[in-house]
């Protein structure tokens, strides 16, 4: 069954409407989203020695990105660097002192991992104590009463049952809108929606990057479920972005064609996928944020996208 979750047109002069909406449950938001998980640090990678980004660089970003017509944030109150939180910095720079957000801005976050003070990653919260414990830092550090959506994350292929209801009696509760799955296999997705809607999957995807998830992909595009990949441009760098490995050439050939970056192409290869794949690519950069931005507007063609297609996944040999 193929559902039509097409949102309302956002106004032609927001740059980030070029690339469409989606609705997340009852929440319209622009398939070019912002990840805020590099903003508390410059380096990338989630690691304890990273080192502090500036403040009103982070803000800067942030408050761009809304004049860019991006409503749709993906953050965690385990993105965090020795000074800088991502959901403090969130908080500071669209809600300020009055404590409004602007009222299109859709905020997801996720819960199940865990750091320590001294950034040290700990077991993953399981229990309903700790899951909640978790829904209330982000809700204290975001300044809110509730969260839009929130994805519990996933490590290995045990049962989210318990998890999962946990997140759902908060939902009941009024402090969850909407919930989301993270990291998740086609079977953990289905038991969690056994138990309640699910709005959302956030799995790692791009280029190259886990192609047997095409059916997966698509399976959730007809359930009318948004697929949201994380570290479409990163692809094997992961937290810590591209690497110095070279671009495949048919990545180079489409990105000349179309006077654009490889990280573009990954972008717009994305949003290609299907009305439902939302973009999340995070940069502390305002040129990169512009960049990934404009990456919405791209319109690839049968070619562009079959060359495309034996990047992601070479014919056999």
């Amino acid at each position: 069954m193929t559902t039509d979750l097409t949102a309302p047109p956002a106004p032609l002069s927001l740059p980030a409407a070029a690339a469409g909406t989606w609705l997340l449950g009852d929440l319209p938001v622009r398939r070019i989203g912002f990840g805020t998980m590099r903003l508390p640090q410059t380096g990338g990678a989630l690691v304890e020695d990273a080192v502090p980004r500036d403040r009103e660089q982070a803000i800067g970003v942030l408050r761009r990105a809304v004049e860019l017509g991006v409503n749709h944030l993906d953050t965690a109150a385990f993105y965090f660097s020795r000074l800088r939180s991502a959901n403090e910095l969130i908080n500071r720079a669209l809600a300020g002192p009055s404590g409004r957000y602007p009222e299109d801005l859709v905020i997801a976050t996720k819960v199940g991992p865990a750091r320590d003070a001294s950034g040290a990653w700990t077991e993953h919260a399981r229990t309903p104590r700790e899951l909640r414990a978790q829904v209330e830092e982000n809700l204290r550090q975001l300044g809110r009463d509730h969260l839009d959506v929130v994805n519990l994350r996933v490590l290995g292929t045990d049962s989210v049952a318990e998890r999962f209801g946990a997140l759902a009696e908060l939902r009941t509760a009024g402090l969850i809108r909407h919930l989301g799955v993270s990291n998740v296999t086609p079977e953990q997705l289905e038991e969690a929606r056994r138990i309640a809607p699910v709005v959302c999957v956030q799995n790692m995807y791009g280029i190259g990057v886990r192609p047997e998830y095409a059916e997966f992909v698509r399976h959730c595009g007809d359930q009318g479920i948004a697929f949201v990949p994380f570290y479409s441009i990163a692809a094997a760098g992961r937290e810590g972005g591209t690497t110095a490995a070279p671009e495949p050439a048919a990545i180079l050939a489409v990105a000349r064609a179309h006077d654009a970056t490889p990280a573009q192409i990954r972008l717009a290869w994305t949003l290609h996928q299907g009305p439902h794949l939302l973009a999340i690519p995070g940069t502390g950069d305002l040129g990169h944020l512009a960049d990934n931005v404009a990456a919405g507007a791209l319109k690839l063609t049968e070619e562009d996208l079959a060359l495309l297609a034996e990047a992601h996944e070479p014919p056999a040999a």
